[in-house]
């Protein structure tokens, strides 16, 4: 990972354009090619990023100082450096992924035996499936043979959805197994992080924990 504190400003240039004044960033360049600038502000949430694959160019001459990064849809965010007050890079490694409590586990391990409660036909690969970046929680089989990945949380906020969506980048690059969906599977899904999966074309699957266990629920129920 390289880390670049630098007074600079950013444009954005794609589906819309976007741009941030002269300021003090910090920029993150990840081992996955990503890039993405952050304030000191707003917790996690940058204020501009660029998801891999894409490429990064710095430029020299009379560019020099000037970044660009280019997606694969052309998408461009240009980053003009003013000063740069830090510049470093630091070996990171494999990291071992987020650690799960009880209950997600466990809803791991329910929805893989009852993997149809998905959908009918749906068929289980396999839990933990590695990648470079990490486990994906599920990968299964819908009911037409097509390949989907499901991240599992007790609670799905955004940051959840973001994960989903690399694993999802390194999936869909494996010819045995792409075209690969994602399902955003919670026992709650927040608002905010049911439109970014909408968005990014992914499902969202509400999970009742007692109907997994095969408790039934003791309210009155209308039918």
């Amino acid at each position: 990972m390289r880390l670049v504190i630098a007074r600079c400003s950013v444009d954005y240039a794609g589906r819309l354009t976007a741009h941030l004044p002269s300021a003090p960033r910090l920029i993150l360049v990840k081992a996955d090619g990503s890039v993405s600038i952050h304030a000191d502000d707003r917790a996690y949430k940058p204020l501009n990023w660029m998801s891999p694959p894409c490429t990064l160019k710095e430029g020299s001459g009379d560019d020099e100082g000037v970044w660009t990064v280019i997606n694969k849809a052309g998408e461009k965010l240009i980053i003009t450096m003013e000063e740069v007050l830090h510049d470093s890079s630091h070996e990171l490694g494999v990291d071992p992924g987020l650690i799960k409590d009880g209950v997600e586990a466990h809803l791991q391990e329910l929805l893989a035996d009852r993997i149809d409660t998905l959908g009918e036909g749906y068929s289980l690969i396999r839990r933990e499936y590695m990648t470079a970046i990490g486990p994906v929680d599920i990968l299964c089989r819908d009911g037409e043979g097509r390949t989907v990945a499901v991240e599992i949380k007790r609670r799905g906020e955004i940051d959840g959805v973001e994960q989903l969506t690399r694993y999802l980048e390194l999936l869909n690059r494996d010819p045995h197994l792409a075209p690969v969906r994602g399902i955003f599977a919670a026992q709650e899904i927040k608002p905010q992080a049911r439109v970014l999966a909408t968005d990014r074309g992914i499902g969202c699957a509400v999970l009742d924990y007692n109907a997994l266990r095969g408790i039934e629920d003791d309210k009155l129920r209308l039918f």
